[in-house]
């Protein structure tokens, strides 16, 4: 069991400053999707999935921050509006971070990270929070360097500059910020697990609506005919289903995962997927750009790849999560997750349109499967709980 109090556990709904904060992180959805976009190269993949890692990274440390703050907090509140302000210049530069703007991105990701983790190291409630910040801000300093030098360097080279940076950023992530000689259980820390998972599920409907704006975006540009309007149509019920395929009868799987004994170990778990779903649903993003754009064109490796390997990508890393923390509605996720690389191969040679038909498929029986797997799991959960 946590050996943290339960007078030391707070408990509170995501309130609307959270909110406000996450929608800075939509218009960076957008603008990363459109550097994939004008950039559909192995590079500008690598270069969005560095500025991917940076962005979302501030988004995470931020909300863990603010979670184990308590936002009702006043050094809390004022912490998430001045990040949310820095947020906005770094996503503005998203588009030209490779070109002319670099130091207009680094400049705020960095201010960001150091302030946001000195105020939690400085507020914590407990020694245990204010140390593990600590940790947090070491692992910052080793980055920093990194992400300055490349900012400096001419957008040759700032690449790998950067790819390092953001390396040490997410191995910090997805190893809690270890330090030799210096351990921490998380079952210390004091955690609002059930806030944090309402969090990312909320940022997972941003993060889905964005794409639905993409595709609205594209759908002014395009003609009126019926093939543009049966594309459209395509990519919104990929969405819907990709929705359903997480949150469909799985309210409950969420519930109890967040109350384990080990609680923030299941919502790290969740932060390190939603890494992948992010970058899944930009690939999709652009894929659906391409589709209603020329839903008659040719096929493509390119398109097929943005088309079926966002969708991969995304019941990979939810089946991940699920496995790790619910121990179920995994295997699900597998069969489909290989049935969209399998489809992707064909969809190499079929027009558009007709893969974005085949992927509506795969979808919308991994949909409907995985709604009986949820309420099939949360059932067992449920129960072994109460036993």
């Amino acid at each position: 069991m946590s050996s943290v109090p339960e007078s030391l556990r707070p408990r509170r709904p995501v309130s609307p400053l959270e909110l406000f904060y996450d929608l800075v992180f939509v218009f960076a959805v957008s603008q990363l999707s459109h550097h994939l976009l004008e950039h559909l190269t192995w590079r500008g993949a690598a270069e969005t999935v560095v500025l991917l890692v940076a962005v979302f990274g501030t988004w995470a440390y931020t909300s863990y921050e603010a979670t184990l703050l308590d936002v009702h907090r006043s050094v809390t509140r004022w912490m998430i509006v001045i990040v949310m302000g820095l947020g906005l210049f770094m996503n503005a530069a998203i588009a030209h971070a490779f070109d002319d703007r670099a130091w207009a991105f680094v400049v705020p990701l960095l201010l960001i990270l150091f302030f946001a983790g000195a105020v939690t190291a400085l507020a914590g409630r407990t020694d245990a929070l204010r140390e593990h910040f600590r940790r947090t801000l070491f692992w910052m300093a080793v980055s920093a360097p990194l992400w300055i030098v490349g900012a400096a360097a001419d957008s040759g080279p700032r690449l790998w500059w950067w790819a390092a940076a953001a390396l040490v950023d997410l191995t910090g992530t997805w190893l809690a910020h270890p330090l030799p000689g210096r351990t921490l259980s998380s079952q210390e820390l004091a955690f609002d697990a059930e806030h944090m998972i309402e969090r990312l599920r909320l940022f997972f409907i941003i993060l889905l609506g964005e794409t639905v704006l993409t595709a609205g975006r594209v759908m002014t540009d395009a003609p009126v005919d019926v093939p543009s309007v049966l594309a459209a149509a395509g990519v919104f019920t990929a969405l819907v289903c990709l929705w359903a395929a997480y949150f469909g009868g799985g309210e409950d799987v969420f519930t109890t995962v967040a109350i384990t004994t080990d609680p923030v170990r299941s919502v790290r778990l969740g932060v390190n997927s939603a890494y992948v779903v992010l970058t899944a649903l930009v690939a999709l993003a652009v894929g659906s750009e391409l589709v209603i754009a020329h839903p008659l064109g040719h096929g493509s490796p390119t398109l097929a790849l943005l088309l079926f390997g966002g969708p991969a990508l995304y019941l990979a890393a939810t089946g991940w999560f699920f496995r790790a923390t619910a121990h179920g509605a995994w295997t699900e996720r597998l069969l489909a997750c290989s049935a969209c690389v399998l489809a992707g191969v064909a969809a190499v040679r079929l027009p558009p349109l007709a893969s974005l038909a085949l992927l509506d498929v795969i979808l919308i029986v991994t949909a409907v499967v995985l709604a009986r797997a949820h309420q099939n799991l949360a059932h067992s959960l449920q129960t072994a709980t109460n036993a």
